[in-house]
């Protein structure tokens, strides 16, 4: 966490010229960015990975349809699929995955009182009028909705709410232009959950409103670029076929 904190401060220092005050905010933004484009190239393989999974789509409807009643066979058929293909099953999480170390150590620096037995001389730094270890609870406290405080946290809820809407609208369209085959075997319960899965981006204002500030910006930072990178290494590709075959 020392460690950690002296990155966050070194950042913070180079942009101070800059940002002044919201220097600290501006090196969480920045260290968000250089987290997703360091694990970019694991994006881009899981694209692969699921666009080879879509061009599998033909043979995995009919082995739904052969072994539908038949889960165990099922699955090794599968996986036997997905070898015989060298298609990995779990290559659209890694990114994800990579990313939640960075995501923890953000939240507990913001978190915590003490840093190496000394006082966490991050928390009283700010984005703007907001504290970075605050929380919405407290900008709600001391000022108001309306308050310089919530006015950040007004801001960050309309970038995560814009994402959420670009995200779900894409899907949308994507799935009327390639529609799950629900008539087949299990692939009932699954357009069902394609059709959920795209609500979840709004499941990220809670998370917003609920971390600190600091942790917040992180998720603001990484969503937005998730939004742009997918749109992009996704253009070619139907989401509601991708969600299908990753399952």
């Amino acid at each position: 966490m020392s460690v950690f904190a002296s990155l966050v401060a070194h950042l913070a220092d180079l942009l101070q010229p800059l940002f002044h005050a919201s220097a600290t905010a501006a090196a969480i933004i920045l260290f968000t960015a250089l987290v997703r484009l360091a694990v970019h190239p694991l994006s881009r393989a899981a694209a692969r990975g699921q666009k080879a999974k879509a061009r599998l789509s033909p043979q995995i409807a009919e082995l739904r349809k052969k072994h539908g009643k038949n889960p165990d066979r099922m699955q090794k058929a599968l996986m036997e699929l997905h070898a015989k293909e060298k298609v990995s099953p779990l290559s659209g999480c890694l990114p994800s995955l990579l990313q939640l170390p960075a995501f923890f150590l953000m939240y507990h620096l913001f978190s915590s009182g003490r840093i190496g037995g000394e006082p966490n001389e991050l928390l009283s730094h700010t984005l703007f009028a907001a504290p970075l270890g605050d929380r919405w609870s407290d900008a709600l406290a001391h000022g108001g909705v309306f308050g310089g405080a919530g006015l950040v946290y007004i801001a960050l809820f309309a970038i995560v709410a814009a994402v959420a809407t670009f995200n779900y609208r894409r899907t949308k369209l994507q799935m009327v232009a390639a529609p799950l085959p629900d008539q087949a075997p299990g692939m009932g319960a699954m357009a069902a959950m394609t059709k959920v899965m795209p609500l979840l981006s709004f499941a990220t204002l809670l998370t917003v409103a609920w971390v600190p500030l600091a942790a917040a910006l992180y998720i603001v930072t990484s969503t937005t670029w998730t939004a742009v990178e997918r749109a992009f290494l996704y253009r070619d590709m139907p989401t509601a076929g991708a969600l299908a075959t990753a399952a």
